[in-house]
């Protein structure tokens, strides 16, 4: 044994031998106590019987031995008023012996005592003296009766060792069904979760633990391991994918970059409406890849928890605005109506201006995106008390399919492969609306388009300001 085995083992043994240690010995001293008390009743009961019939034969000694009932339980004397023991139903002479009893009764004042101790011989024995009284209420003597403990002693011996040997049966039988059962069925399973554990760690994710009992904290744990390599399993191929998305985004604008810098290179200053256009393409790619840096450093910063806001009074209306207006020859290059309805009036609020319009500009990229040419997209607002702005990005593109739609927030995850992006930009954004204490929601209908809400705090704004002014 080893590990828990060892530990259960020593611990739980331990605790359960003392226990029955401790059980045996108070049980065994409940017996003897038993016992004793019973000799003890036994000479309390013929003490009385046996000083009346004393008296009643005391001239004849030989029928009064006759008489005694109990001789064939004890020992009886009787003893003078000068310690001798005078008459015994044994019928044989007694020599002068000690009598701790018969001293401590001649000492007390109710002149009776009761003794356990041995025989000159060696044999335990039990023993009760009462005194007995004359006529003037002076002791005139005593009766002694004794009782051998020896087969009582011998069967409280006999028992003792059946107590014993039940324990040792009981023991044996505890420590055969837990190497038996407990360790089948908890030892085994915990081994067998830190072996799959093992493997997990060591890069198979296709580990699972199988064939364990759902009912018990074992089940439990063992379910818990599952699912951790299943998220393990879904989160490492999210990020193999990301990683060969990243890299084809970056490839596509460096190659474009490359190969407009090959050819500036080559035609020089003779062809000037060429070399533009060369540069046009590498100032918009570089603009790409420098979009693509800050999106992958804003989620680095989110994930190390040290994504940190400018605050300041701003308008955030005006940020909307100026986002749209950048749109809107992109909404027109790719044939999709682009519809913009808020209130003309400023919305102040104490915000990150950079953050709010980068949270914009990845919702409507997206909206585009996603969408197909004839498209609408839709950007209405609308001020809702308590001092709450409340922005809808509306579109009829390709939407998101209800398995997909809990999972578009989440880091790397990417409904749809084929369009361009890192799979990023949605948990970046629902990053900043929540340091901003607000609230960011998508519902989607495959097919049908997408609307996405964003709820943000503003300053109060009084209700006879309040209007649209729809571009």
């Amino acid at each position: 044994m080893k590990g828990i085995s060892k530990k259960w083992f020593y611990e739980v043994i331990s605790i359960i031998s003392v226990l029955m240690i401790v059980i045996s010995v108070v049980l065994i001293a409940i017996i003897y106590r038993s016992y004793y008390r019973s000799v003890e009743t036994t000479l309390s009961s013929y003490s009385g019987n046996f000083i009346s019939s004393y008296f009643s034969l005391r001239d004849s000694e030989t029928q009064f031995i006759e008489n005694f009932t109990g001789a064939d339980k004890m020992e009886a004397w009787v003893i003078d008023k000068s310690g001798k023991v005078i008459i015994s139903s044994s019928g044989f002479e007694i020599e002068q012996t000690d009598m701790p009893d018969y001293n401590i009764a001649s000492d007390s004042s109710d002149g009776e005592a009761m003794w356990i101790g041995r025989t000159p011989l060696g044999e335990k024995m039990m023993a009760q003296t009462a005194m007995i009284s004359s006529s003037g209420g002076e002791y005139a003597g005593a009766v002694r009766l004794m009782i051998s403990l020896k087969e009582i002693n011998m069967q409280l011996i006999n028992i003792s060792i059946i107590v014993a040997l039940f324990c040792i049966i009981f023991l044996g039988l505890i420590i055969f069904v837990s190497t038996r059962f407990y360790f089948k069925t908890v030892i085994g399973p915990v081994r067998n979760v830190c072996s799959i554990a093992e493997r997990i760690a060591g890069g198979d994710l296709d580990a699972r633990v199988e064939q364990f009992n759902d009912d018990d904290e074992i089940g439990l744990l063992c379910e818990k391991i599952n699912d951790m390599a299943t998220e393990l399993e879904s989160a490492d191929k999210m990020k193999n994918d990301f990683i060969s998305t990243v890299s084809h985004e970056l490839r596509t604008p460096l190659t474009a970059i490359k190969g407009w810098g090959e050819t500036l290179l080559q035609i020089g200053a003779t062809d000037p409406v060429t070399s533009r256009r060369g540069m046009e393409v590498i100032l918009d790619e570089t603009g790409r890849l420098n979009g693509m840096v800050e999106e992958l450093l804003d989620f680095s910063r989110m994930s190390n928890g040290r994504m940190s806001l400018h605050i300041e009074k701003i308008d955030v209306l005006a940020e909307l605005d100026e986002t749209v207006f950048a749109f809107r020859e992109r909404a027109v290059r790719e044939g999709i109506e682009l519809s913009y309805n808020v209130p003309s009036i400023p919305v102040p609020a104490n915000a990150d201006a950079s953050r709010i319009k980068q949270v914009f500009v990845n919702i409507l990229d997206n909206a585009i995106k996603y969408n197909h040419q004839g498209g609408k997209v839709a950007v209405t607002a609308e001020i809702r008390k308590p001092r709450t702005l409340v922005i809808t990005f509306t579109d009829n593109g390709k939407g998101i399919s209800a398995d997909d739609l809990p999972k578009v927030k989440e880091k790397f995850y990417k409904a749809d492969s084929t369009v361009r992006g890192s799979g990023i930009g949605l948990a970046v954004v629902d990053e900043i609306i929540k340091l901003h204490k607000g609230e960011f929601t998508i519902d989607s209908i495959l097919g049908e388009g997408t609307t996405v809400t964003i709820e943000l705090p503003v300053d109060d704004i009084p209700d006879d300001e309040v209007n649209t002014d729809e571009q």
